[in-house]
């Protein structure tokens, strides 16, 4: 079918035309048709624009753009009961094999024949109407617009994140980048009970915007030694957690210091190339390691959490773009503005 889009046509060049994609607007059973209200424009879909490729994922061919979005259900197949045409909903993007060990296994992040929105060769979201599988739909609560429904995707990594780190009511964490993934580490590890979250970066007016949240403390590493701010707000303890997301390789150097004895580490930001690890001070310290994909399983409780009012994230909205001035949003991600955190598309 031929549908109105925002597509990726190679390094550098993202136009807004009629493009050939698979599939038909008409859902399955098990599916629902979506009127899409907002998208958000990702870190990875500015990383493949300028660079057409992410790790393996290489874009050969016109890609649609788009993963984050929110909308308004406009059909439903036969066999889905919990949504009805009207409901304002938002959409997780991956679509793993449903029979794979991983997905049966309740690890559907990991399943390798996952097909995510905007990941080579599969389209993303950013045009007028898509199908999805009702499953991975889920009704927006009434106090969440569709720009706070648009953001759902990225808060679940935060989320997920949270859940992996297992914070105890009290803990002090530290969150190495304040972007916008750091950013919702950070709101996520406050509402899960941490009494104090130190977010760290070297982008100053990326770290003004998450300081004015309650129960952050912001670390500008361009004037302050992170183990030295840890210190002071630990006495000496150190950290009980340690989330890297910057993707920045000067953080591991940071990380094993400034957490204590018996703490916990969750590597969420994804380095270009491989970094050196400590591990004889993983070891004496007897700190866990974990790694977080993406996210899974969480989209329910994050959607609960942004519609219990505990979290804000209106004030991330940077700039709102319609559908017919896409480029131009997408000129003005490209440009990385220092105060931008997040840039949407409005249909």
């Amino acid at each position: 079918m031929k549908v109105r889009a925002v597509v990726l046509e190679g390094i550098g060049d993202v136009r807004l035309r009629d493009i050939e994609v698979p599939g038909t607007l008409t859902p399955a059973a098990d599916e629902v048709r979506v009127a899409i209200k907002a998208v958000g424009i990702c870190g990875s879909d500015v990383h493949y624009l300028k660079h057409g490729r992410i790790g393996d994922f290489i874009v050969d061919e016109p890609m649609v753009l788009g993963h984050e979005a929110s909308g308004v259900v406009t059909a439903v197949g036969a066999k889905v009961s919990h949504l009805k045409v009207g409901d304002r909903v938002c959409m997780e993007p991956g679509i793993p094999d449903f029979g794979s060990r991983q997905t049966l296994e309740g690890h559907y992040n990991l399943d390798p024949a996952v097909r995510f929105w905007a990941t080579p060769p599969i389209h993303g979201c950013l045009t007028p109407e898509v199908v999805h599988p009702a499953a991975l739909t889920y009704k927006l609560p009434d106090s969440v617009s569709f720009a706070e429904g648009a953001m759902v995707e990225p808060l679940a990594i935060g989320v997920y994140a949270a859940a992996k780190g297992a914070i105890r009511p009290g803990d002090v964490a530290v969150v190495a980048g304040a972007g916008t993934i750091g950013m919702m580490v950070a709101f996520a590890a406050l509402a899960s009970g941490c009494s104090e979250v130190i977010v760290s970066d070297v982008a100053k007016a990326k770290l003004d915007i998450i300081a004015k949240v309650p129960g952050v403390v912001a670390v500008d590493l361009t004037k302050q030694k992170l183990a030295d701010v840890v210190a002071a707000r630990t006495a000496g303890k150190g950290a009980d957690l340690f989330f890297e997301a910057s993707g920045s390789p000067k953080a591991f150097g940071d990380m094993l210091d400034v957490v204590t004895q018996g703490g916990r580490v969750v590597l969420v930001g994804m380095p270009q190339d491989r970094v050196p690890l400590d591990v004889v001070a993983l070891e004496v310290k007897e700190i866990s390691l974990t790694g977080i994909f993406r996210y899974a399983n969480v989209w329910d409780r994050t959607l609960a959490l942004l519609g219990s009012g505990k979290i804000d994230l209106k004030p991330l909205i940077s700039a709102s773009y319609p559908f017919d001035k896409s480029i131009e949003a997408f000129e003005r991600a490209a440009k990385q503005n220092p105060s931008d955190v997040k840039v949407q598309i409005t249909f």
